[in-house]
């Protein structure tokens, strides 16, 4: 898709990411997961008739596969083997038995720019863990003590952080940093 200002996507500073349009990326988060959801969307939408449904489709599945978001499906064998890593990153993080923490049913691909927090450490110096334009398998969850802090999980091959949070990432505290 040729990409234009208007539909360049932004990070959550408003900074064009030309890398992908505002349907793929936006806010720093990727809309789809799944490359046949988003195969279908763009089916639906882009489709005229000097290229129909099935051209965009055909121009998707050449396409997608060449995109550095997609290219982690190939990584780790494809997407049926990306949701297997998924599910065993869940069950991992679930085995942790966190107090106050929601069992986690699902994780999200985030870039680490979005959710790489500043901690401070006991020595006072701060630090931060991720590459910020890394992707990372992520989520957030509410407290389930009703506080205004929540959950924040962020994941990959080598390594998972809970960590807890105010709004807007305010206050970051580690609770977890795990090597897997």
């Amino acid at each position: 898709m040729p990409l234009e200002d208007c539909n360049i996507s932004k990070e959550t500073d408003g900074v064009f990411n030309e890398e992908y349009c505002k349907w793929c990326y936006e806010d720093g988060k990727y809309t789809y997961e799944n490359m046949d959801d988003l195969i279908e969307f763009c089916a639906e939408h882009m489709a005229t008739e000097e290229f129909p449904s099935e051209q965009v489709r055909a121009h998707m599945k050449e396409t997608l596969p060449k995109l550095n978001y997609w290219k982690r499906y190939a990584d780790i064998g494809g997407d049926e083997k990306f949701e297997e890593f998924k599910k065993q990153i869940i069950s991992e993080i679930n085995a942790l038995q966190i107090e106050g923490m929601p069992e986690v049913t699902e994780l999200n691909a985030l870039v680490g720019g979005f959710v790489n927090l500043e901690y401070t450490l006991p020595n006072g110096n701060k630090v931060k863990f991720l590459n910020d334009s890394a992707i990372y398998l992520g989520n957030q969850l509410e407290c389930l003590f009703g506080t205004e802090r929540c959950f924040g999980i962020i994941a990959n091959m080598d390594f998972i952080i809970v960590c807890t949070y105010e709004e807007e990432g305010a206050n970051p505290e580690l609770v977890i940093y795990k090597k897997r």
